[in-house]
């Protein structure tokens, strides 16, 4: 596997975050656009899975494959900017500002987004027939997914906001460490392996992401869903995204790169 120990790859987190950046306006929204749309394709590859077998631990178990193809290839999705492009700054690396992370995090959102909707818009037509019959059971599933994550935390007020932020700081947990969790090694199979366990655990776990939500819900509308596009916005989206980027930078950002990288004076004997 070609482990790395932390100090290691921690240093290459704080330089890959300054890599994003400065990487130029281009690049950073064909690489978020490409990340959006590979992992709205395994969210529907993943629904598609559990509802044919009836078994959502199946689906769970191959949802990773797209998250680590779009990390292999290069792509950028905001869970993960989320977490490292802030490392840059907090380290004062040259020209690192807080700018320029709002400007990395705004773009690729905008690249994300765009992703996840071309994959929306092309498997409704798949599950409808280009829209000439009701959607096929994975449709009316991944319909009735957006109406249980909207309207079912509506329901419970300010008790299903807070359960939904939870649910957002959890996924990016597991999904930065998986990020994190491929700088272990330098290995094409050693990264897979590592990347795999966290992103099954947010899963399975039905924590929200926010990538894959901006699949699910604009896909959901569009087949049937019982809500709006608002209350996607309020009672998903949003919450979502700012919980995603609590649990990334401070349970895996900052926690590694203060006890790995910026580590405290040594007790003395």
């Amino acid at each position: 596997m070609s482990y790395l120990a932390p100090t290691e790859f921690v240093t290459k987190m704080v330089d890959a975050g300054e890599s994003k950046l400065f990487m130029s306006t281009r690049d950073t929204l064909i690489r978020a656009y490409m990340a959006g749309a590979i992992l709205a394709l395994a969210a529907a590859f993943a629904v598609t899975v559990s509802v044919n077998t009836g078994n959502p631990l199946i689906g769970a178990l191959l949802f990773p494959v797209g998250f680590c193809m779009l990390y292999l290839l290069g792509f950028d999705l905001l869970t993960g900017v989320f977490t490292l492009a802030p490392l840059a700054v907090l380290d004062r690396r040259p020209g690192a500002t807080w700018g320029g992370v709002m400007r990395n995090w705004s773009l690729v959102f905008t690249g994300n987004f765009a992703g996840a909707l071309t994959v929306a818009v092309f498997m409704a037509i798949i599950f409808t027939n280009g829209f000439s019959e009701a959607p096929n059971a994975v449709g009316q599933k991944i319909g009735h997914i957006g109406e249980g994550r909207t309207l079912g935390y509506a329901a419970h007020g300010a008790a299903g906001m807070l359960t939904l932020f939870i649910r957002a700081v959890m996924c990016n947990w597991m999904v930065s460490t998986g990020v994190v969790a491929a700088m272990m090694s330098t290995s094409v199979s050693g990264k897979v392996m590592a990347m795999w366990m966290p992103i099954l655990v947010f899963f399975y776990m039905g924590f929200e992401h926010s990538i894959v939500n901006m699949y699910l819900f604009p896909s959901g509308l569009m087949l049937g869903g019982n809500f709006t596009f608002m209350d996607y916005m309020i009672w998903n989206e949003i919450p979502t995204v700012l919980g995603n980027l609590v649990g990334g930078l401070t349970f895996v950002g900052a926690t590694l790169y203060s006890t790995h990288y910026r580590t405290a004076p040594k007790r003395t004997a």
